[in-house]
């Protein structure tokens, strides 16, 4: 059986156009002005765009899409659908309709393989109790898959990159290392045993509001996914636009079994060093060793909510969050900007 890592040369979200680069080129494009409506775009690099519709309702829209991460078709359609409806949550939201986003190379692979990969994702879909209404694909020399989600929000209860708050507690809902992982994967280190914690992490919905109260997601003040640009490059973003520093406290970050040994074993990306760069001037790393570094520029896939929080009711939404999110855990704090946007100690 073809396996799907070895016929693209980067997968997941490690795939990404390097957060430098990407405001490079954003600078220097004129865009068109928000039209009535639209609330939140990708001024602050939230993770979906907000159309209010009135003072009860809007729309949260997002897409995703990458190259296989995974050796398996239906693992892959599946991690692909929850990295994109994962944008949706981190706003606050809940999404209803999807698109499908496929590119493949039809001489190449058996249609077989695009139909699991497609059956993956409809399972994630009908687990988010979400509908996939269409789609678009394409004929290419390598094999890609995403979403496009549509979903609603109540108006006055949006979480966004620029809600943390002095004094919040910040919990992450997943642990960090499928970058690393995956890398170990499409190098061969790993099996699928090996590297299961991780593939289950990755296909899991971030739908936390499922197990919250309404209490519970009013303390939540702001929130981001962490995917790509790693732990490091998404706290200093929601940093940055928040207008605070993010202390993380080193010891509390939560790692898979096999992240540690996979970053010794120098399984990295490209996106690494990228995310290092991007967030170098902005972080402070005190004491920490080369790869407790690299766990913060771990370009993740599907990776967990960071969310900013009410600093009394943090331990209860974590109690709770444990029961469907076994590594959640408080990891720092939100205190006045200094000089640096995320410091770790």
């Amino acid at each position: 059986m073809i396996k799907l890592t070895q016929t693209v040369k980067k997968g997941g979200c490690a795939a990404k156009v390097p957060a430098m680069v990407l405001r490079e080129i954003l600078g220097g494009v004129d865009f068109p002005p928000k039209i009535c409506g639209v609330t939140i775009d990708g001024d602050h690099f939230d993770d979906a765009a907000i159309f209010k519709i009135d003072d009860n309702i809007s729309l949260v829209q997002t897409l995703d899409f990458f190259t296989p991460i995974v050796d398996d078709p239906k693992e892959f359609g599946a991690i692909a659908a929850a990295n994109a409806l994962s944008d949706v949550y981190a706003m606050g939201g809940r999404p209803k309709t999807c698109m499908a986003i496929l590119a493949a190379p039809m001489a190449i692979l058996e249609t077989q393989i695009i139909q699991q990969v497609l059956q993956g994702a409809c399972d994630v879909i009908k687990e988010a109790q979400a509908s996939l209404v269409g789609g678009h694909s394409i004929d290419d020399d390598t094999l890609k898959f995403g979403l496009s989600v549509t979903g609603l929000v109540s108006t006055q209860k949006i979480w966004a990159n620029d809600g943390a708050r002095e004094g919040d507690a910040l919990i992450l809902t997943k642990p960090i290392g499928t970058g690393t992982i995956c890398a170990g994967i499409k190098n061969e280190s790993f099996n699928s045993l090996q590297s299961a914690e991780a593939i289950d992490s990755m296909k899991r919905l971030n739908n936390i509001m499922d197990y919250l109260s309404e209490s519970d997601l009013d303390a939540i003040h702001g929130a981001t996914d962490i995917t790509g640009f790693g732990l490091a490059g998404h706290s200093y973003q929601m940093a940055k636009a928040s207008k605070v520093c993010l202390c993380l406290e080193n010891k509390n970050i939560p790692t898979f079994e096999l992240t540690h040994a996979s970053l010794e074993a120098k399984n990295l990306t490209k996106a690494h060093g990228s995310n290092r760069e991007y967030t170098q001037d902005f972080t402070h790393f005190s004491n920490l060793n080369e790869i407790q570094k690299l766990v913060y520029f771990d370009p993740q896939t599907s990776g967990g909510l960071l969310l900013s929080v009410d600093y009394k009711q943090a331990s209860s939404i974590v109690m709770k969050l444990k029961e469907h999110f076994p590594k959640t855990s408080i990891i720092g704090t939100v205190k006045n900007l200094d000089k640096h946007y995320v410091s770790v100690e």
